[in-house]
């Protein structure tokens, strides 16, 4: 599909609310393997990933990998649109943010299916053009009881222009009671990006991400830095279980310079306020852990 920029007319809007509804089932098994690859890509130790062990709050984005043939990418390493996600015309799309809860726990070498649903369409005119959320909501089941269930957010945008307004960054909370400072190297976006079996260009091509989509580095993945955010929390309380999660990408983080994830228990410590900050101090990603 041709993706220069359109203007999203109510007709248009109509045309991909059309989408709503569809579905899609897949199924996998959860195997040790990309355990033990997220593990040594994320410097952690001791992680649990034998057959029989819960697999790690956020760690499911491991497992139903995209599809596609090569012959079927766009211009921009995904999948073309059309098929189950509605045919958005617009260039740029990144994860926005998601929510999840865990009914049960997930464990290595389960058999499980996923059915994704289009739960929403929405637009949005926004300072520098047009945008269109999508929420799609997966269940994730395994032996015929759901497990898991989450909605995603995906965000679609026009092109940037040397016009758009740059919006003011949002400071960062100061008062983290735990931190970990990242750098990601194209080394580590790659690593990611070859775990989840991601092909969208702005996380490893340099010269498209900059000379096409208008950043000025490479775009670090919002689930790798949500699953940071989770990993952090999970480490200060390994006696609980994560019960629910949320997250929120504010602003995007690039790999020209080190990113820090940050968090405090909650005010009941009953869970923990996690957010991501550049460089700089803006906020970059903010999320909530509620532990069972």
């Amino acid at each position: 599909m041709d993706t220069t920029n359109h203007r999203i007319t109510p007709a248009a809007l109509q045309d991909l609310r059309g989408w709503i509804g569809r579905e899609e089932t897949f199924d996998d098994d959860l195997s040790a393997a990309p355990v033990r690859g997220l593990a040594a890509t994320l410097d952690l130790a001791n992680v649990p990933g034998e057959r029989g062990d819960a697999l790690r709050p956020l760690w499911h984005w491991l497992y139903f990998l995209p599809r596609a043939a090569q012959s079927d990418l766009g211009d921009d390493g995904h999948p073309r649109l059309g098929g189950f996600l509605p045919p958005v015309p617009l260039p740029r799309r990144m994860w926005a943010g998601g929510r999840l809860e865990w009914h049960a726990p997930l464990r290595v070498g389960d058999a499980v299916r996923r059915t994704s649903r289009i739960a929403s369409v929405a637009h949005k005119a926004g300072r520098s053009g047009d945008l269109v959320f999508v929420t799609v909501r997966h269940e994730v089941s395994r032996d015929g009881a759901v497990a898991l269930t989450e909605e995603h957010d995906i965000v679609y945008r026009a092109a940037a222009q040397p016009s758009d307004p740059v919006p003011a960054p949002q400071p960062a909370p100061t008062d983290a009671v735990w931190s970990r400072d990242i750098q990601p190297d194209p080394v580590l976006l790659f690593r990611y990006s070859a775990l989840t079996f991601n092909g969208h260009r702005i996380h490893y091509d340099r010269s498209y991400v900059t000379g096409v989509e208008g950043y000025s580095g490479l775009v670090v993945h919002g689930p790798l830095i949500a699953t940071l955010l989770s990993e952090l929390a999970v480490q200060q309380r390994p006696d609980a279980h994560v019960r629910r999660f949320a997250f929120k990408a504010l602003r995007p983080t690039l790999d020209t310079h080190p990113f820090r994830v940050c968090g405090k228990p909650s005010a009941d410590g009953q869970g923990a306020q996690l957010w991501a900050q550049d460089h700089e101090g803006a906020l970059t990603m903010q999320a909530d852990a509620q532990f069972a």
